[in-house]
């Protein structure tokens, strides 16, 4: 089984992962060790096969991507042209980006409201100003979702709204 390399994960199944009593996670941990790609096969093999996530399963890469039709094999390059049309979308994620390109800047100024340097900052950061708003911590276990977070709960509910959704997830090529 193979999926996308860009996956959203529950906190309830990366604990099972990581400290469940089933042996599937650390056995199928060890046999992707040595596997080429074994980021785009572990965590969906571990879904599919355990009885109680692989209902969970959204079977859609959650990617905005444009395919040119001079270009079949890959999709292709996101600019600022795309960005507008990106964020309507409300999917988590963009490929393919030339590399240093002023989009990217933007979509970490603008949409992610990342700070030169710094990472995306959440509800754990209470601080105020534009040097640093994780000089004052707050509550770890906060989360406080935005607007980009909404976009993203539009998308997934139009995907699972589909008649065929049910019958498509975990499915093997």
């Amino acid at each position: 089984m193979q999926g996308s390399s860009s996956v959203i994960l529950s906190r309830k199944f990366i604990e099972y992962c990581i400290v469940g009593m089933d042996n599937l996670p650390r056995t199928l941990l060890m046999y992707y060790t040595n596997m080429p790609l074994p980021h785009r096969k572990y965590f969906q093999t571990v879904l599919c096969n355990s009885p109680e996530f692989n209902r969970t399963v959204v079977n859609h890469d959650l990617h905005y991507s444009t395919w040119d039709a001079s270009s079949k094999n890959e999709p292709g390059l996101l600019t600022m042209a795309d960005v507008e049309n990106m964020t309507k979308s409300g999917a988590a994620f963009g490929t393919r980006f030339p590399k240093d390109d002023p989009v990217l800047d933007h979509i970490d100024a603008e949409i992610l409201h990342r700070l030169p340097g710094q990472f995306v900052t959440g509800g754990w950061c209470i601080g105020v100003g534009d040097d640093s708003p994780c000089d004052v911590p707050g509550n770890l276990d906060v989360l406080r979702p935005g607007p980009a977070a909404a976009r993203v709960a539009k998308f997934l509910a139009e995907r699972l709204s589909y008649r065929s959704f049910y019958s498509q997830q975990c499915i093997w090529d």
